[in-house]
């Protein structure tokens, strides 16, 4: 979509080193086509409407009338065909399936890999809208665009997708996740791994910190957690993000 004639990107990610996600800021003009497949998710918020936009492969989307702030979420593996019948500012977002896997690991019950977010078009939802918003911010202010920040929404983003919008049963209950109480073992490796939260740590760094065993690590995660050391480091960056996100939504809406 992006490479129509009349679309006129002001910003985006290309050439910085964002691996878990790409954002584009741009002016579309009215254009009607029909798009490959993708890989990965895509999103594409309104930033000003209403605009009329039609799915040319999907008829339960049809023709909708889409407000500002409406967000079009495309599903991977399908091709898709879209007319737009008006001059808009977009915000497109892709968010790599691998993220969408990897959350889910931590966030559903079953299968990662058969977690579907289906099309569709949301009209308000004001939690993806300012997640969207926020990469936008980071691409057109180099200050708040490194690569760890992306990681982190790209994160988040999933995390929101897969609660509001796939049919996956989200786990329940859960333990708490806080080091208080926990065997000194445990509270050591928790420690060495929110100490190195953003380094590409495996059980046997884990185990070497605390000078245990790998067998051992994950044993008394299952035991103290209830869940693998892995999954227990991605409820950690899903955490972070959710922190870093709120920082930066104060300092954006300050600015604003």
């Amino acid at each position: 979509m992006l490479a129509q004639p009349g679309a006129k990107i002001k910003a985006c990610s290309d050439g910085r080193d964002w691996t878990s996600l790409f954002t584009s800021v741009q002016k579309e003009m009215p254009f009607q086509g029909v798009f490959q497949s993708s890989r990965d998710h895509l999103l594409v918020l309104h930033r000003d409407g209403p605009v009329q936009v039609e799915s040319l492969c999907d008829r339960r989307i049809g023709r909708r009338m889409v407000p500002a702030g409406g967000i079009h979420l495309i599903a991977p593996g399908v091709e898709f065909g879209i007319e737009l019948a008006g001059t808009i500012e977009t915000v497109h977002v892709y968010v790599r399936r691998a993220i969408i896997e990897e959350v889910a690991l931590e966030m559903v019950d079953g299968d990662p890999a058969r977690v579907e977010i289906p099309s569709t078009i949301v009209e308000s939802d004001r939690a993806l809208h300012a997640l969207i918003d926020a990469s936008a911010y980071a691409v057109e202010d180099e200050s708040l665009g490194s690569a760890m920040f992306a990681d982190y929404l790209s994160r988040t983003i999933a995390a929101q997708l897969i609660r509001s919008y796939s049919k996956a049963r989200l786990k329940g209950g859960g333990r708490s996740t806080a080091s208080a109480g926990l065997s000194p073992t445990l509270s050591e490796a928790v420690d060495f791994m929110t100490a190195n939260i953003d380094s590409g740590i495996n059980l046997a760094d884990i185990a070497r910190a605390t000078n245990r065993s790998p067998s051992h690590i994950a044993r008394i995660f299952r035991t103290e957690l209830g869940m693998p050391p892995h999954r227990y480091l991605i409820s950690l960056r899903i955490e972070k993000a959710r922190r870093l996100l709120e920082k930066t939504s104060v300092c954006t809406g300050a600015r604003l």
